[in-house]
């Protein structure tokens, strides 16, 4: 899913997790919301925290930095869920925190190192963005976030699967 226009720019929702950005095409997503404990669910993978209700649809959340393979985030104040749509389906990312909004030029992409892994490589692209200027700080170099392709995270996939 990509929201370009016509001079191949797209804005893209990062976020921080174990201490990595990361990103998420901004037309993916849904709505941002806040931590709230998910009702659990039997049988499903650890990283499927459970479910919540969204407006009358029952949704999975998932423990995004489980699903990486990453030790479980442990929720805290600035922890939120980012609602996404994944082929039709919804579904929500347990994240650290939001940072922000940000364009990206789809020539500033670039491909993720193709590594032998038993599933599909879950990582779209890696791109650099700049830094934003705190208060009495010199502008940084930037930050590389790495671009999540939701589809290969395979979250509803998986629902299906256990449902």
């Amino acid at each position: 899913m990509t929201t370009t226009t016509d001079s191949g720019e797209r804005k893209i929702v990062t976020f921080s997790l174990s201490e990595k950005t990361f990103g998420i095409d901004m037309r993916a997503l849904i709505e941002i919301r806040e931590w709230e404990e998910p009702t659990p669910l039997p049988r499903v993978p650890s990283y499927i925290k459970g479910v919540a209700n969204l407006r009358g649809t029952v949704i999975p959340i998932v423990g995004l930095a489980e699903r990486l393979g990453w030790e479980p985030s442990v929720p805290h104040a600035r922890s939120c869920i980012l609602v996404v749509s994944i082929g039709g389906k919804q579904a929500g990312f347990l994240v650290d925190e939001v940072a922000d909004i940000v364009p990206i030029n789809d020539s500033d992409i670039k491909p993720a190192p193709e590594i032998e892994v038993d599933e599909k490589n879950v990582i779209a692209g890696l791109v650099q963005v700049a830094a934003r200027a705190q208060e009495n700080q010199e502008e940084q170099a930037g930050t590389m976030v790495l671009l999540l392709d939701l589809e290969a995270l395979s979250v509803t996939r998986q629902m299906e699967l256990t449902a």
